[in-house]
């Protein structure tokens, strides 16, 4: 896609962080139940920040792609995606 569209970029910035925790799963505990995997993450604070860390690095990869291509809008709808799940983390974290 050639043009700038905020709505490709608002379903990208929603679904690598979602790509990326299977991606996570699939490189630390593959041989364990996804919703254990789940559990561990959501009771254990660093595996937890790892987790979080790694599928908003796939964010960050997509969102520096179109700023490389002038893509502006779609940069900010991943830039907004993103920061729509870093205020829910940093709040988590901070009650955990």
């Amino acid at each position: 896609m050639k043009k700038s569209n905020l709505i490709l970029g608002l379903l990208l910035g929603l679904t690598m962080p979602l790509v990326g925790v299977v991606l996570f799963y699939w490189w630390k505990a593959r041989s364990s139940p996804f919703s254990e995997f789940l559990d561990v993450a959501f009771h254990n604070k660093a595996f937890l920040t790892a987790t979080i860390s790694f599928s908003l690095f796939l964010n960050a990869v997509v969102f520096t792609y179109y700023i490389n291509k002038r893509l502006d809008k779609t940069a900010i709808g991943i830039f907004i995606a993103t920061c729509a799940y870093a205020i829910p983390v940093i709040i988590i974290k901070i009650w955990m």
